[in-house]
């Protein structure tokens, strides 16, 4: 790269870290406390919610995903139409994501304080991450995180990894805005380039679609929560950059 950033936007979930494990185990207490459902198969559950995760744009909405699953919904359905199966799940046991989103939060917020070992154990960091985060700051270039993760669990799982990111560099979903408001903040505040990283496709296509941010580079995360047809669409697109693992960080230590 020829032009460094003036700040380097990361999402957390499938950028950083892979919480897969955690996600299904958090996703299943819930259900079970809306459900109350036992008699599941849970090994093929979990790698059914696998497939399916990059449908998920927001915490909550992984216990109505496992819902999807068990009342069999074909998978292609929740694949294309997944707002649409949610929005009418939540219909049906006339739930809120605001309920769904406080029962994610409270349930992972009282596991770490009573096995935050086990809680930790559930995520990892992909492999060099960490190491090239860490060049990245020690060279003093500026960073950012951009998730709709809580804020609080983004700063524990950092920290833990030895990564320190202020409080006020990470947005998470206290933020309430779209990642292209946050993006337009950010600009405003340290200027132009920035680069963004994150795995959701779609996410990336709303910054793309967005005017005032047109000088701002995109990279997709090809292995965090994306599938085959993601990264065909970026390919294709003249904005979006596909990247490797590797190729993500070696972009981190220039």
């Amino acid at each position: 790269m020829d032009v460094l950033p003036s700040l380097l936007a990361l999402d957390f979930d499938g950028v950083l870290c892979n919480g897969l494990r955690e996600y299904f185990q958090t996703s299943w207490r819930v259900y079970q406390q809306v459900w109350q459902t036992s008699d599941v198969a849970l090994a093929d559950l979990e790698q059914q919610f696998y497939q399916l995760r990059p449908v998920i744009t927001v915490g909550w909405e992984m216990p109505v995903l496992l819902r999807a699953i068990l009342e069999e919904i074909p998978t292609a359905e929740i694949s294309t139409h997944w707002p649409q199966v949610r929005d009418r799940l939540l219909h049906t046991y006339h739930l809120s994501a605001a309920d769904l989103g406080q029962r994610v939060d409270g349930l992972r917020d009282e596991w770490i304080r009573n096995d935050w070992q086990h809680w930790l154990m559930l995520h990892d960091f992909y492999d060099g991450v960490v190491a090239a985060v860490q060049r990245w700051q020690a060279q003093g270039h500026a960073m950012a995180i951009v998730t709709t993760k809580e804020q609080r669990f983004v700063t524990y799982l950092l920290e833990q990894a030895g990564i320190i990111v202020p409080a006020t560099a990470i947005y998470g979903k206290e933020q309430q805005q779209p990642k292209p408001m946050i993006l337009l903040q950010l600009q405003a505040a340290y200027g132009t380039p920035l680069w963004f990283v994150e795995d959701r496709l779609g996410a990336l296509l709303e910054v793309a679609a967005t005017p005032e941010l047109v000088s701002t580079r995109l990279f997709l995360a090809t292995w965090g929560y994306t599938t085959a047809d993601d990264c065909q669409q970026a390919q294709a697109h003249p904005r979006i950059q596909p990247l490797t693992l590797g190729e993500f960080c070696a972009l981190l230590t220039p």
